[in-house]
C-alpha cells in the first residue's frame, strides 16, 4: 500500500534518509524506531507527499505520492500547526472544511475521551494536551493510512494508555497505522511489525511475533543490539 524506493534525502551536507527501499502493508500496525535524527520524521513526510526526495521515489498503491494520495493519508506532525486564534472546536471545524474524510462527530466523541473541551483555546494546552488533540484530530479522519510522529511525547502514562487504546481500535485489516517513536516500551504494546532505521538507513523491517518466536528477542532487546549503550537507547 505505502512503499518507498531507494527513497534519499539531502539537507545541505547531511543524509537524512539513504536509499531506504521498503514496503508497508494495510492490515498492520508499524512501530518505525530510532533515535532522534535517525531519519523516521524525514521519511514519513516524504512518504505523505509533504517533502520531495533528493532521489528514489514514494508510493501510494503503486502510484506515486502525489496531491490525490494526500487525501488518503492522515499524518500527524511532531510540530505544532494550528493557528493562534483557534480554540478546540475551530481545530475541528478546520478539518472538517478541508478534509471530506473528517467526521466531526467522531471527533467530539474523540476530545470527550482526550478531556478536551471544544472551547479551550489551542495556545492555552499544555504540551501534553495539545498532543491529545493532534491525535483526535487525525484519527476523526477515515484514512487509509495513518501516520502518527511521536505520537505520545510529553503525554502522561494515563493518557498515553487511552491513546493506545483509541489507535488500536482503528487497527482494521483495510488500514494502515505507522507510529514513529523512540519510546520502545509503548509500540511493544501496538504494533505487530517493527521498522528499525539508523543514521538515515534502513536496518530492518521485521514481524514482531516472529522475532519474539524465532530469535527469543522482543523489539526492546533488538532496539538495544542496533542503537547500544545511550546512544539513542531507551528513555
Amino acid at each position: 500500500m505505502l512503499e518507498s524506493r531507494a527513497i534519499t534525502k539531502i539537507f545541505g551536507s547531511k543524509t537524512a534518509v539513504d536509499h531506504i527501499t521498503l514496503k508497508l502493508e494495510k492490515g498492520h500496525v508499524y512501530a518505525m524506531l530510532g533515535p532522534n535524527g535517525s531519519g523516521k520524521t524525514t521519511w514519513m513526510k516524504m512518504a505523505a507527499g509533504l517533502i520531495k526526495p533528493t532521489s528514489g521515489e514514494a508510493l501510494f498503491e503503486g502510484a506515486p505520492v502525489s496531491i490525490e494520495s494526500r487525501k488518503h493519508v492522515a499524518y500527524m506532525s511532531t510540530e505544532p500547526y494550528f493557528y493562534s486564534w483557534m480554540t478546540v472546536k475551530d481545530v475541528g471545524k478546520y478539518y472538517d472544511d478541508f478534509f471530506l474524510d473528517f467526521s466531526y462527530p467522531r471527533y467530539q466523541a474523540l476530545i470527550q475521551r482526550m478531556e478536551l473541551a471544544e472551547n479551550m483555546k489551542t495556545t492555552a494546552l499544555s504540551s501534553g494536551m495539545m498532543a491529545k488533540l493532534k491525535i483526535a484530530v487525525t484519527m476523526a479522519r477515515d484514512a487509509q493510512v495513518y501516520m502518527l510522529d511521536e505520537p505520545f511525547n510529553g503525554i502522561d502514562l494515563l493518557a498515553r494508555d487511552e491513546i493506545r487504546h483509541c489507535i488500536l481500535e482503528y487497527a482494521t485489516e483495510e488500514k494502515l497505522l505507522l507510529l514513529s517513536s523512540h519510546l520502545v516500551e509503548e509500540m511493544e504494546a501496538i504494533a505487530d511489525r517493527a521498522v528499525f532505521i539508523k543514521n538515515g538507513r534502513l536496518i530492518e523491517c521485521v514481524d514482531v511475533e516472529e522475532m519474539r518466536g524465532e530469535r527469543g528477542i522482543s523489539m526492546a532487546d533488538r532496539y538495544r543490539e542496533i542503537y547500544g549503550h545511550g546512544e539513542g537507547a531507551m528513555a
